[in-house]
């Protein structure tokens, strides 16, 4: 098991650094055996100085979405369960905030690939559903989650405003953009990808943290399972888009890294994006004239 630190630049100028950490598991079929590595990586990563700690993509399970199988539901998780009481408890206990993928079974009989975010005093901050989900061989995700209904939501925390793009999500720039208009400066990035694609989400999220001048931390799956080579490789990009912790290994890891948030001003003084936005003439973007765009992209 690996623990790989990095630090952001200009440590001494900061007020008040700090560190963020991202875990990356193997995972079996069990929930509990999950759910007891995650909370021994949690508490290592809280030993080495984190403040919030971002789990991979439904890290309580193995990947159950390689196949479309009604026996996959029986791995979602409601509020009631035991496994969000040992977030809770785990988050009050050490005083962290943890963000938490998992295959949420909401109350209104939908399912959601959801990450719940916990506060440090174990109360749920709140919960984003992927809004973007893919139908591929071996990402069955269609089969399982609905579309996220929650939108973009920020979350206010005692160190940092926080976002999540889960995997998929990372690829519509649309999403870190908005999180980043809405306040965000880290926005964590669960994911489980494998195969040749390591290259694609490092400029996608790297792109993300440059584009919108804030931090991107991706958490990626790690292991062999129903075929799948999830190659972990989890890194954090500064708002340069330049890497200030990883990629890690291809192991269970606890990937540190250290956050300036005065690096977010710097940065965007410097690489001035927002103030040079155009909102008014983006209209087609968010879907004005949208048939003409429609015949232009499929043709006549």
């Amino acid at each position: 098991m690996q623990i790989k630190e990095g630090k952001g630049k200009n440590e001494k100028a900061q007020k008040g650094p700090f560190k963020v950490a991202g875990i990356q598991m193997t995972c079996v079929r069990e929930i509990d055996k999950n759910l007891e590595k995650a909370i021994k990586l949690i508490d290592l990563a809280v030993d080495k100085g984190a403040k919030i700690v971002c789990l991979q993509e439904l890290f309580h399970a193995p990947w159950f979405p390689a196949c479309a199988d009604e026996k996959g539901f029986n791995l979602s998780v409601s509020d009631s369960d035991d496994l969000m009481t040992a977030l809770k408890n785990k988050a009050r206990e050490k005083g962290v905030v943890l963000v938490a993928p998992l295959f949420e079974r909401a109350i209104d009989g939908l399912y959601y690939n959801t990450a719940v975010l916990f506060n440090k005093d174990g109360k749920v901050l709140g919960r984003y559903r992927k809004n973007h989900i893919p139908n591929l061989s071996k990402w069955e995700e269609g089969y399982y989650f609905s579309p996220g209904d929650l939108g973009f939501p920020v979350f206010h925390t005692e160190w940092a405003v926080i976002g999540v793009q889960m995997c998929w999500d990372n690829f519509f720039p649309e999403g870190a953009r908005i999180l980043a208009l809405k306040g965000a400066q880290i926005i964590f990035c669960p994911t489980a990808c494998a195969f040749a694609s390591k290259s694609k989400w490092e400029k996608v999220i790297s792109a993300n943290a440059l584009n919108n001048g804030l931090y991107c931390f991706r958490v990626n799956r790690v292991g062999k399972e129903n075929g799948l080579d999830f190659y972990g490789q989890s890194f954090c990009a500064d708002p340069e888009g330049d890497f200030i912790a990883g990629p890690s290994g291809l192991t269970d890891a606890v990937v540190l890294a250290t956050i300036d948030l005065d690096r977010i001003e710097e940065t965007r003084r410097i690489w001035s994006f927002f103030k040079e936005r155009r909102p008014e003439i983006y209209g087609e973007v968010v879907g004005r004239n949208w048939l003409e765009a429609l015949r232009y992209m499929t043709g006549p």
